[in-house]
């Protein structure tokens, strides 16, 4: 057994009953990352354990039902602040709203001492710098006085079990290639360490997989060995 997995499952033994948990406050996943500590075991990072996206559709819905207001009318609302709000930012102006700030970001290209010798063809666009309003901040910070630990102490541990991840890919592999959602079902892992891994299999002087975008989704076919003819 490697050492990563053998500090994963010290830190699951970690969670017994005699440990009660929080009901309060927002439930946390604790994630081990891609970079190494100085005792060689990898570094912990922790994230909000509600994986799935609240979408606006939700949010209009929400807003219908318990604020009285009409079907569509928060998707009409920000319809129009999109339009108008990315005409003036289009044109450099910082644009406030009730969510917060937002203002174009740029990036000057290269070492300059001498503004005389900056163009419009050294600065590029890269995004949008926003600043949240702090009502915002306060709001939903409203759990930061706690948090809670998720069922799982680790999360993706599963991505260390060499064993468990060949055989997810084995089952995926039965129609031919695999795709990230269905990966995702047989793996336990999130999304984001789900294409991670696979995108990993991509990689290096002999790749299991290789990828190709049809649409929104990747499919990742298995490589052929070439020494076999």
């Amino acid at each position: 057994m490697c050492d990563d997995l053998k500090f994963i499952l010290y830190l699951c033994s970690l969670n017994n009953k005699n440990m009660p948990y929080k009901t309060d406050g927002i439930e946390i996943e604790i994630h081990p990352g891609p970079k190494a500590g100085e005792d060689g075991k990898p570094l912990l990072y922790v994230r909000p354990a509600k994986g799935y996206k609240k979408t606006f559709k939700q949010l209009d819905d929400f807003c219908t039902k318990y604020r009285g207001m009409r079907t569509g009318e928060m998707q009409q609302v920000f319809d129009v602040l999109m339009e108008v709000a990315g005409r003036w930012l289009s044109e450099g102006y910082r644009v406030e709203t009730p969510l917060g700030s937002f203002a174009p970001k740029l990036k000057l290209i290269g070492q300059h001492t001498d503004p005389k010798t900056i163009t419009g063809r050294d600065v590029r666009y890269v995004g949008l710098d926003f600043i949240p309003n702090k009502d915002l901040v306060k709001v939903a910070g409203r759990n930061r006085e706690g948090y809670r630990k998720s069922k799982d102490p680790v999360g993706n541990s599963q991505m260390y079990d060499e064993q468990a991840m060949d055989d997810a890919l084995q089952h995926c592999l039965r129609l031919g290639y695999v795709t990230i959602p269905e990966f995702m079902m047989f793996s336990k892992l999130k999304r984001d360490s789900a294409k991670n891994y696979l995108d990993s299999l991509c990689k290096g002087d002999h790749p299991r997989l290789w990828s190709v975008k049809e649409g929104r989704r990747y499919l990742y076919f298995p490589k052929k060995d070439s020494s076999k003819g």
